[in-house]
């Protein structure tokens, strides 16, 4: 093949000088390129309704029983607003429009925690966020807030390296479809004004797209194009998540180009069928796929044993399951659940969200709290990776909680009006006469029990926090006295399952050094305090506050 000019489109056009120097200007003055969007209104269609599961959500057992939160949700916001600060003025370079330390798919993941935390602020009342001060004043603080942190999003437009990731697995393609709808959402529950995030979240969901095999396992997302098959959970979990998000929050692109241009889309949101279809086909496949490990936990994926090559598959079945666990494979699928239920009216979707959701709880000890045991996903209640205590995660690994907290967070928020008026639109007709406001409403009723152990893992997280706010990453050293040092046996006690290979960190290695009896701040071990770990204090914190001023709770 011949080689490509590096001033070449992929499909092979040269780009004009004026192109490049036009994408340069662009960079330096994001936030004067966002582009002003009317109202934008869903378009009805027709949708099935399982009859069959009006009381689907009320048998599962209450593994997290309500009780009075030890923080008020003004000391909750001023914690997530300091967090999010100290990630931002620590890690964000705006001259480079991102966290420089951080990787290409992190980056994306670190945008949508920022998004989906102005989201839950320019939600807030205004009377919650400073009771003392008139409307007018604290509106204008907020607005203010909102603005600082969303014009550094408009630079990460920029800052974001695109170019490399289009080339990358097809996971490292979804996180940019995520943290981009995020945006959009942001923006249609905020403003009505609209710049190019959509235009990306279509095209790195074209290119994603192509990684779903029928040849192989009977379907499944492929993680990588370029290397040997393995069909894993987080692939698949994005592209439920990210098809579903594309059919409900999409508002259409006719941009044709993978570069910004001026064109506008046609002020509808297309909710176009083909995306609904490949998230509901999506996630009947992994739910069919036996894809679990121990405690019934999404494991990491299936190899085809056998494989040699495409035209030597060998068994071309997914029959080589690596049990190993992560707290992220638990999450991402939550979103994509909660946006089956709006899509499709069939309740069976917000039901294994919550059993999935009760499994973690029983992972990590919940509610034996006091307890130092090694659950699965960590223990005393507190959710771990099983690199944590040894210090041995990698980025990847560093990032998982965060990811989880954020997709809990965002099966159990409220209905927002874009989606209300989509539901609306639908028509649906009552199941048994209960409407789907009635069953929302004892869905996030169910949501309220988790509530204890949200605010539980919060204090963990916070009691991480150094001199300048940075939080650590091993959470669960809340339960050693003092909190800076813990013994040997309980480093160890993390363990993988049987059948796991830990793909994603470092082999466990334990320094004997840090069981000296000196206090020693344990998270300062390995890679230390992050952007990564930041993040994950933010996403906590954002479950801790929108759990605390949600309606349902009053």
């Amino acid at each position: 093949m011949a080689s490509r000019s590096l001033f070449q489109s992929p499909s092979g056009s040269s780009y004009s000088l004026y192109t490049i120097l036009w994408i340069f200007f662009l960079s330096l003055s994001a936030v004067a390129n966002a582009l002003a969007y009317p109202p934008q209104k869903p378009l009805a269609e027709t949708r099935p309704v399982d009859e069959n599961l009006l009381n689907s959500l009320d048998d599962l057992s209450d593994d997290a029983s309500p009780r009075d939160s030890n923080a008020t949700p003004v000391e909750t916001l001023q914690d997530l607003l300091s967090a999010l600060r100290g990630m931002q003025d620590h890690y964000f370079v705006m001259w480079m429009g991102t966290w420089p330390s951080s990787i290409d798919w992190t980056a994306a993941v670190l945008g949508t925690h920022v998004v989906a935390t102005l989201s839950s602020y320019t939600s807030s009342k205004l009377d919650l966020v400073d009771p003392t001060e008139s409307h007018q004043s604290v509106a204008l603080a907020v607005e203010n807030t909102v603005n600082q942190f969303f014009t550094q999003m408009n630079t990460f437009y920029f800052g974001e390296n695109a170019f490399s990731l289009r080339n990358q697995a097809y996971d490292d393609m979804l996180w940019v479809v995520l943290d981009w709808l995020e945006n959009v959402k942001f923006q249609d529950l905020h403003t009505d004004l609209h710049f190019p995030p959509a235009h990306r979240a279509r095209i790195f969901y074209e290119l994603a797209s192509a990684g779903w095999d029928k040849t192989l396992c009977g379907g499944g997302m492929i993680w990588n194009p370029v290397l040997i098959p393995y069909k894993n959970a987080i692939t698949n979990e994005l592209y439920i998540s990210a098809s579903i998000a594309m059919y409900l929050y999409f508002p259409g692109d006719p941009i044709d180009s993978p570069f910004i241009t001026n064109a506008q889309a046609n002020g509808t949101y297309p909710h176009n069928p083909a995306h609904l279809k490949a998230a509901v086909d999506a996630y009947a496949w992994l739910k069919n796929s036996n894809m679990t490990g121990a405690g019934g936990l999404y494991a990491d994926g299936y190899h085809i044993s056998g494989w040699r090559s495409a035209s030597d598959p060998g068994t071309g079945k997914c029959d080589e399951l690596n049990k190993m666990v992560y707290t992220y494979n638990q999450g991402v699928v939550l979103s994509g659940l909660r946006g089956l239920w709006i899509g499709t009216g069939d309740q069976s979707y917000l039901r294994d969200g919550h059993e999935l959701i009760h499994k973690v709880l029983r992972a990590t000890g919940w509610p034996q709290t006091s307890s130092k045991k090694w659950a699965g996903l960590g223990r005393g209640g507190v959710l771990e990776e099983a690199c944590d205590s040894y210090s041995s995660c990698s980025q990847n690994g560093q990032t998982f909680k965060g990811i989880f907290f954020h997709h809990l967070a965002e099966f159990c928020r409220p209905l927002r009006p874009q989606e209300e008026r989509f539901l609306v639109a639908e028509k649906r007709q009552p199941i048994a006469d209960e409407s789907w406001e009635n069953v929302y409403t004892r869905h996030l009723k169910r949501c309220r029990t988790y509530g204890p152990w949200i605010e539980h893992n919060a204090r963990a997280a916070l009691i991480t926090r150094d001199d300048d706010g940075k939080f650590g990453t091993w959470w669960g050293i809340e339960f050693q006295q003092p909190p800076s040092v813990a013994s040997a046996e309980t480093v160890n006690s993390s363990t993988l399952p049987a059948g796991a290979v830990d793909y994603r960190n470092v082999e466990f290695e334990t320094d004997a050094s840090t069981f000296d009896g000196v206090p020693r701040d344990f998270n300062d071990r390995g890679r230390g305090r992050t952007v990564e770990t930041q993040s994950g204090g933010i996403a906590v914190l954002r479950a801790l506050y929108q759990w605390q001023t949600s309606d349902f709770l009053s």
